[in-house]
């Protein structure tokens, strides 16, 4: 079904057509597909990534490196929208986004994605390395078709293999000013990858309702809250020793290694208690999942103190 069939046939839906009264607010909704919420951690990580790899950059070009990163990552959330909005009209979370509202066609938003994508991938490539640019198209790729397209439809474990989606911005940053792989950036590719399924599987507790309504299968929804609150913690037991890995390495000093401790041992705090929330037989949370909201919002917190310390200590101490 069109967009012009969903609003009832004619020119221009009515919604989009109070958009454009308002001016702005149009162009509001085309940053929207772009998911800015999320962008702030791609971008942050990407940064770090870029700051504490060996060798240098000339100053234009790291901000042209970062900022494909920005667009690439915006891009594959304007296709996300455009593939995902028959669920997200359908999700509380999700319906009022300009796709689902009428604001914005979706072979509009489609070409939008698209089209930032290429040109972002292009501009990696002539600015800093093809090498950044294969991993940064890699990212977009494994975004839409692994995880949009394939993964979070058919199985609870979307969030653990498509997490990997998530994690290159900071292995992106280091092969930007180096031109190739090491270990240190995959160590933090590894850290992210790890961090995302208790992230996500702390906010599938309080929203599995509408993932329930949508269809998707997420692990509250097959599983049950119960096995979700164990997987977080599992998830969170192996996240914490990951991260001291850069100190081990020698990349960080102890310094690092210290906050990075006292950081997972909160987490771990969180996650216990996600796990210990008062529940009925069924395991659904008696206080409204309180612990796992709580849970939620710390995980991005430690997230961008535990990446920025890791900065720190490598240009300040190391």
């Amino acid at each position: 079904m069109s967009d012009m069939t969903a609003n009832g046939g004619g020119g221009v839906p009515a919604p989009y057509v109070a958009s454009a009264d308002l001016g702005g607010s149009e162009v509001r909704d085309w940053f929207t597909l772009l998911k800015p919420r999320v962008l702030s951690l791609v971008v942050f990580t990407g940064v770090i990534g870029l700051a504490v790899a060996p060798g240098h950059l000339h100053p234009v070009l790291a901000v042209a490196a970062i900022l494909c990163i920005t667009i690439a990552a915006g891009a594959a959330g304007a296709i996300n929208m455009w593939y995902d909005r028959d669920i997200d009209a359908v999700m509380r979370r999700t319906q009022k986004r300009p796709i689902p509202m009428g604001r914005i066609g979706a072979d509009a938003a489609l070409a939008y994605g698209v089209i930032l994508a290429l040109g972002s991938i292009i501009l990696m490539g002539l600015a800093t390395n093809w090498l950044a640019a294969a991993v940064l198209a890699g990212s977009v790729g494994f975004y839409v078709f692994i995880y949009t397209m394939w993964l979070k439809r058919r199985t609870p474990q979307n969030i653990v293999i498509g997490g990997a989606a998530g994690a290159f911005p900071p292995l992106i940053g280091w092969v930007a000013v180096t031109g190739q792989i090491d270990a240190v950036p995959l160590v933090l590719f590894a850290m992210i990858f790890m961090w995302t399924p208790p992230h996500f599987w702390a906010l599938s507790l309080w929203a599995h309702q509408d993932y329930q309504r949508a269809g998707v299968p997420m692990l509250p929804v097959i599983s049950g809250a119960r096995e979700t609150r164990r997987q977080v913690v599992i998830y969170t037991i192996l996240l914490v020793p990951l991260t001291l890995a850069p100190w081990l390495m020698g990349f960080n000093t102890v310094v690092y290694g210290a906050i990075a401790a006292l950081l997972g041992a909160n987490f771990l705090r969180h996650a216990w208690l996600v796990w210990r929330d008062a529940q009925d037989a069924t395991g659904v949370s008696l206080t409204n999942d309180a612990p796992a909201r709580k849970c939620f919002k710390f995980s991005i917190v430690y997230l961008f103190v535990l990446f920025g310390v890791l900065a720190a200590d490598r240009l300040i101490l190391s």
